[in-house]
C-alpha cells in the first residue's frame, strides 16, 4: 500500500525514515513524504511518531548535515565522535526536530513497560529492537497504520504499512 492509499481521517504512525526523507530531502522518496506531511499539516490525516523515532531522525539528519557541510562521504559518525566541535556547528537537524510538532505530528512517549513487550515481540518476529518498539507503541495507542519504507514491518500482523512508492 502507498501513502496515497491513506484515507482522509486516518491515523498514521510515521517511522523515522519517513521524516528523514521529508527533511533530508531524499531524491526519490522525498516528494511522496512531503505530500504525506502536507496532508497531516492540512489535518486530512492525523500523524504520530515517537520519542525514540524522533531521536533516530535527529541522528540521521545530523549525519546527513555533517556529510554535506564537511564533505565527508563515509565514516561520518566516527568523524563526529572524534571531532565534537564539528557537531556544535550543525543546526539543520535540530530545526527539523523542533518543527515536527509544528507540523501537527503528535510525539508519543515510550513508557518502560512497553520496552519489555517490544523485546518479546522482537523475538517473535525477528525484528531488531527499534521496530518492535514502534509496533508495541502503536498497539498501545490503538494505531494500525504505519507510514514507512521499511518492508520489515510487513512481517507484523495487525498493522498495515504504507510506503512512499
Amino acid at each position: 500500500m502507498l501513502f496515497a492509499d491513506l484515507a482522509a481521517g486516518d491515523h498514521v504512525f510515521l517511522d523515522a525514515n519517513t521524516l528523514v526523507y521529508h527533511f533530508g530531502p531524499h531524491p526519490v522518496f522525498g516528494p511522496e513524504c512531503n505530500q504525506l506531511i502536507q496532508r497531516i499539516e492540512n489535518k486530512e490525516l492525523q500523524g504520530f511518531t515517537s520519542t525514540h523515532a524522533l531521536s533516530a531522525v535527529a541522528h540521521h539528519l545530523m549525519t546527513l548535515e555533517a556529510s554535506a557541510l564537511y564533505g565527508w562521504p563515509t565514516k561520518v559518525v566516527r568523524r563526529l565522535k572524534q571531532q565534537p566541535a564539528a557537531i556544535q556547528k550543525l543546526s539543520k537537524f535540530r530545526a527539523a526536530i523542533e518543527k515536527v510538532p509544528q507540523l501537527g505530528i503528535q510525539v508519543l512517549v515510550i513508557v518502560p513497560d512497553l520496552v519489555a513487550s517490544a523485546a518479546n515481540l522482537s523475538q517473535q518476529t525477528g525484528l531488531l529492537s527499534n521496530d518492535p518498539l514502534i509496533v508495541t507503541l502503536m498497539h498501545h495507542h490503538g494505531l494500525t497504520k504505519l507510514a514507512g519504507a521499511d518492508a520489515d514491518f510487513d512481517r507484523v500482523t495487525n498493522i498495515t504499512r504504507f510506503g512512499p512508492c
